[in-house]
């Protein structure tokens, strides 16, 4: 039970995937200018990460059984790109009101690569599913807590005047730079 704490902590803080494995980035940059779409994001990708993360390991199974481990990637790209689907048409068909919340999410999630280098990390670590389900957990709360704390961030930067050629994008990257240093901290927390 340790190790599966150990997992869960280490792909949130110590091996973000953010911060340190830079996976992630553009939905990072692309939607942390607010909270409330910054907490959304967040937790939509956690939802598909454990998901894809379970259906993603009994393919390896499959894979690893009939000796096609080559196609591993390209099998999972489309597991997970149909995978997101069919959550997107069960939202809208039976959800209304979460599909509207979620809104351009979904679509966002589908070409996120923290997803699939969670699945790819998890079969190449021969995860259990139990390990596979808490890395993918620990993946997850540590892209929403990078999340979390750059919309925060880059909603009080706002409140300030910054000299022009800082302002939007550059400033932005030097924020997630001086936070991946502050990440850079947790290395050799914990060893696997």
């Amino acid at each position: 039970m340790s190790r599966i704490f150990l997992i869960l902590l280490s792909a949130l803080l110590v091996n973000n995937y953010v911060f340190i494995k830079f996976l992630g980035i553009c939905p990072f940059l692309g939607v942390s200018k607010k909270m409330d779409t910054a907490v959304g994001m967040g937790f939509a990708a956690t939802f598909v990460l454990v998901m894809s993360s379970v259906i993603t390991w009994f393919v390896n199974i499959i894979l690893v059984k009939m000796g096609l481990e080559f196609l591993t990637i390209i099998t999972f790209i489309l597991v997970i790109a149909t995978f997101v689907q069919f959550v997107e048409l069960f939202l809208r068909k039976n959800s209304p009101g979460l599909y509207e919340a979620l809104g351009i999410y979904l679509p966002l999630i589908t070409t996120n690569c923290i997803i699939l280098g969670v699945a790819i990390l998890n079969a190449q670590q021969s995860y259990s599913l139990l390990e596979s389900v808490f890395h993918a957990l620990g993946a997850g709360l540590g892209f929403l807590l990078a999340l979390v704390i750059f919309a925060g961030m880059r909603e009080r930067l706002e409140l300030y005047d910054l000299p022009k050629p800082f302002e939007g994008v550059p400033i932005a990257l030097i924020l997630a730079s001086i936070m991946s240093m502050a990440f850079m901290g947790f290395q050799g927390l914990i060893r696997l």
